[in-house]
């Protein structure tokens, strides 16, 4: 004779059971809206507000820091490709070059009332607060600098 659970049992194990399951899944999955891309856009290429629209997902505690409004992709530059209909982690984001590698740039040094400017080719490119290098076009050497918004280089003391 098989030795078998009394029924009371049984159905105490299935209750416990259901309760385990439904504590797994929250009783409300919130929803968050994210800003999307409407269409592949590749590395390199500056994104408009043209190109993103909103897409609401399940809100995931282990989900990668993203983009969450539109307006905070919008003049952004895509560092890796971002595929259609997927958010954006942040990452995959920089700031536009204010200053291009191999273009003539006004450089400025500033110490107290003193003001110097002239002009330097960059040796590298570089967004708003970069520190990038570059030379001097009057005295040939190496100098570096803080890229500014408006596309000049703030000189920084060697």
């Amino acid at each position: 004779m098989l030795n078998r659970a009394p029924q009371w049992m049984v159905c105490i194990a299935a209750f416990a059971l259901v309760v385990a399951l439904m504590a797994a899944v929250p009783a409300h999955a919130t929803s968050v809206e994210l800003a999307v891309p409407k269409i592949t856009i590749y590395p390199g290429d500056t994104i408009g507000a043209d190109l993103l629209t909103v897409k609401t997902f399940r809100e995931r505690a282990d989900q990668l820091p993203v983009i969450r409004s539109p307006d905070a992709a919008v003049g952004k530059v895509a560092r890796r490709t971002l595929i259609a209909g997927k958010p954006i982690p942040l990452t995959y984001l920089r700031d536009a070059q204010v200053v291009q590698q191999g273009k003539s740039v006004r450089i400025v040094y500033a110490e107290g009332p003193l003001t110097i400017s002239g002009l330097a080719i960059a040796l590298q490119s570089g967004g708003v607060g970069d520190l990038i290098a570059l030379r001097n076009v009057d005295s040939g050497s190496t100098i570096r600098g803080i890229a500014e918004f408006d596309g000049t280089v703030r000189i920084v003391a060697p």
